[in-house]
């Protein structure tokens, strides 16, 4: 197994203007902030973001660098709608596919099982049909046992990715990646839909641990999903990593009220160490 670990920067610097970029996690729950941080230091711009969204769209949003989101939202859980996307979005900044959670999964997964779309029940009789003209139905080509109607249903297109990123507790060198908390949050659909994918983590331990700790249904990503591994501790902040840290609940409220260009100044402007110091730098002004 080759040794796959790089440095976020490293990881970024494979990514171009114009991509689709799947990003991981669920809101404002254990999303791949560093790798957005390193994402923000680069000149790349004129995305499509894929995502469950979180920060992560309202980071990039504020930056101007997403032509358009493909999402069933865009939250920081605790507050329930991200300021930043919501701006982006009354400004016309980017351009929105907006569809349900399940839909967005049912995408992901004839992504990564290279089919061309997937049928789904969703989105049937809503609203979401209205403001997504482009999509599809599709007619069951089998009658129902029970009624003898053949069902109509949304031909979710494939939500195809250039390059994914996510945010798991741990992972091997070879790229296979650990979740210990909660939620898988469909981050193994991101990589396997993707053409490239790059997994931080909080910690690299050896291939052997990752099965010492947890049971073995934890093994989330699978080696040949990935392309680069970054070992970034705290590299979900501000969103939560459970069980390694929960969300900083303080510093998300001050990202949800400050001037986005005050925000980028003063945590943004350096390296991911200096936003470390910086974020510890105004956790002891409030004290």
């Amino acid at each position: 197994m080759g040794d796959k670990t790089m440095t976020a920067d490293e990881a970024v610097s494979r990514l171009e203007s114009g991509m689709t970029l799947g990003i991981g996690g669920w809101g404002s729950r254990r999303k791949p902030m560093a790798l957005v941080r390193a994402l923000l230091r680069t000149p790349v711009t004129d995305l499509t973001v894929v995502s469950y969204g979180g920060p992560d769209v309202g980071m990039l949003a504020a930056a101007g660098r997403i032509r358009k989101l493909v999402a069933p939202f865009a939250t920081l859980d605790s507050i329930p709608l991200e300021p930043h996307y919501r701006a982006a979005r009354e400004s016309g900044s980017l351009e929105l596919m907006e569809i349900d959670e399940a839909m967005f999964m049912w995408g992901l997964r004839a992504a990564a099982n290279r089919l061309p779309f997937l049928p789904v029940r969703a989105g049937i009789g809503s609203d979401v049909m209205r403001v997504n003209p482009g999509l599809r139905t599709v007619t069951s080509p089998y009658e129902d046992e029970s009624t003898g109607v053949h069902e109509t249903f949304v031909a979710m297109p494939a939500l195809r990715l250039d390059a994914a990123l996510v945010h798991v507790n741990r992972a091997d060198r070879a790229g296979n990646g650990q979740y210990l908390g909660p939620d898988p949050y469909f981050d193994d659909l991101f990589c396997e839909a993707a053409r490239t994918a790059y997994v931080s983590c909080e910690r690299i331990v050896d291939t052997a641990e990752l099965t010492k700790v947890a049971p073995p249904q934890t093994l989330l990503i699978k080696r040949l999903n990935v392309s680069g591994v970054v070992e970034a501790p705290g590299g979900a902040h501000f969103t939560s990593c459970a069980p390694d840290h929960d969300r900083d609940e303080a510093f998300q409220r001050l990202y949800a009220s400050m001037p986005w260009s005050e925000f980028a100044e003063r945590f943004l402007a350096g390296d991911e160490q200096a936003y470390r110091t910086a974020v510890e730098a105004w956790h002891e002004e409030q004290t």
